[in-house]
């Protein structure tokens, strides 16, 4: 059990809050995100005592998270992702001409 709680949760953390980062951009979203699936798992499977553990994982998703927001930056030159989804997003939504994503759905006749 010990080796579960110190060595597979806290890799388990690290991997999924950098792949959590890559996909949402929020390393806020990512700690609370992370804190919640563990703060379930406290009181389903474990005591109130794991509820440390709980603490310390959120910390560790918060810095990964942080750190891969920091090294994605750093490697991107081109717009970001949530970016180019907020363009498409913000879109006029009466110009039917074009949807944005490259096709002509909505043509008016």
């Amino acid at each position: 059990m010990d080796l579960l709680i110190f060595f597979a949760f806290p890799i388990a953390t690290i991997i999924f809050s950098a792949i959590l980062q890559m996909i949402i951009k929020k390393p806020i979203a990512v700690a609370a995100f992370i804190f919640a699936i563990f703060l379930i798992v406290t009181f389903a499977v474990y005591d109130v005592t794991f509820l440390i553990a709980t603490l310390v994982y959120t910390i560790l998703a918060l810095i990964t998270a942080i750190i891969t927001c920091i090294l994605s930056r750093n490697n991107d030159n081109d717009e970001s992702m949530c970016e180019n989804i907020s363009d498409l997003l913000s879109s006029n939504a009466n110009d039917n001409s074009n949807c944005g994503c490259g096709c002509n759905r909505y043509k008016r006749r």
